[in-house]
């Protein structure tokens, strides 16, 4: 289900960088399954895997991955962007919730609460106002512009 297509040790940046190809699970592979995936693959316990990129193929069941793996957490946190942790982090989170959602139903009630109270009535109506917009008397000189039997000016 996963080949391998490379597996490279980043002396420079003290990491691994694993390309590889997940087949047949083009549109439904979640980071963090994969990570899960790489990590039991390539027996990497202990160890920091960061998805880069999971990239689908058009016209094609197959996902290509890309994967960072660190020894070290504060490294890991020094070399890749920090909005990849939170986004990862956001995952996790609502993972569990749906975990936590799923065992305890939310108790619903099947009517609403209801106010014996009504809505006070206001016998105030809108103030009118018989005031008209003020009209100016601005003389119009149409002496100076000529217009022709069509209507155009020239």
């Amino acid at each position: 289900m996963i080949e391998m297509l490379s597996d490279e040790n980043n002396s420079f940046l003290s990491r691994r960088e694993i390309i590889c190809d997940f087949n047949g699970l083009g549109g439904k592979l979640k980071k963090l399954e994969a990570i899960e995936m790489v990590t039991k693959e390539f027996k990497l316990d202990g160890k920091i895997v960061i998805p880069i990129k999971l990239q689908n193929h058009t016209g094609q069941p197959k996902i290509t991955g890309t994967f960072y793996v660190y020894d070290d957490e504060k490294l890991a946190k020094e070399h890749v962007n920090p909005i990849i942790f939170t986004r990862l982090d956001k995952a996790k989170n609502s993972g569990e919730d749906k975990k936590i959602g799923d065992a305890e139903p939310a108790k619903t009630d099947a009517e609403p609460a209801k106010t014996d109270a009504e809505p006070a009535k206001t016998d105030a109506e809108p103030a009118k106002t018989d005031a008209e917009p003020a009209k100016t008397d601005v003389p119009t000189d149409k002496s100076d512009t000529k217009t022709n039997e069509k209507g155009e000016n020239n």
